[in-house]
């Protein structure tokens, strides 16, 4: 099994932090900004995929909930509040991603890529998920901190590809199943 082994069995999505008070240090992640549309996309192809979707949310009491536009992107997803940086330092999450899951891949995309994004990559690894960026899908405040972050995520052993990479990677096959759905997204 490799890094980019997706299927419909063997593979949880996360999304970090795209909440409202961030929308003004990180406006790319509004519905019509670039980030923000790949957000869109991979969200609601893996709602179309019927992949597991889990959605962390730093602090929301004074950071706001995730963006209207993703939750409704995927209404079966899973939400959970955080106060820590790294997803898996919350007992909660890593017991949904980790210690409670057997699904191998993990696929992550959020804000911020140098901080929470970096962060729970390292720590997937490090609990034995093989892990796969979107890059498309990761943002931060600096453009350089998100590159910095992103090269980090590479050295670190994630896989760093395209949201339409991981969709029809996990679709597998032209003409069946939710194919001609995830095409028209994608466009």
């Amino acid at each position: 099994m490799d890094r980019l082994d997706l299927t419909l069995t063997n593979t949880t999505v996360l999304a970090i932090d795209v909440q409202d008070r961030f929308v003004s240090a990180i406006p790319s992640v509004t519905e019509d900004q670039p980030v923000g549309k790949a957000l869109g996309t991979l969200l609601a192809g893996a709602a179309l995929l019927d992949l597991p979707v889990v959605v962390s949310e730093q602090y929301p009491k004074g950071l706001g909930v995730t963006l209207p536009y993703l939750r409704a992107a995927v209404p079966k997803a899973e939400y959970f509040a955080k106060t820590h940086f790294s997803c898996l330092d919350d007992p909660a999450l890593r017991n949904r991603l980790v210690d409670g899951n057997p699904r191998t891949h993990v696929v992550i995309a959020g804000v911020e890529a140098h901080v929470c994004v970096l962060g729970t990559v390292a720590d997937l690894i490090s609990a034995g998920k093989w892990v796969v960026v979107a890059e498309d899908a990761v943002d931060s405040r600096n453009p350089h901190h998100r590159d910095l972050a992103l090269a980090a995520m590479r050295d670190l052993g994630a896989l760093v590809v395209p949201v339409e990479t991981i969709l029809f990677r996990c679709q597998r096959q032209a003409g069946i199943g939710a194919f001609k759905a995830l095409s028209a997204l994608v466009k």
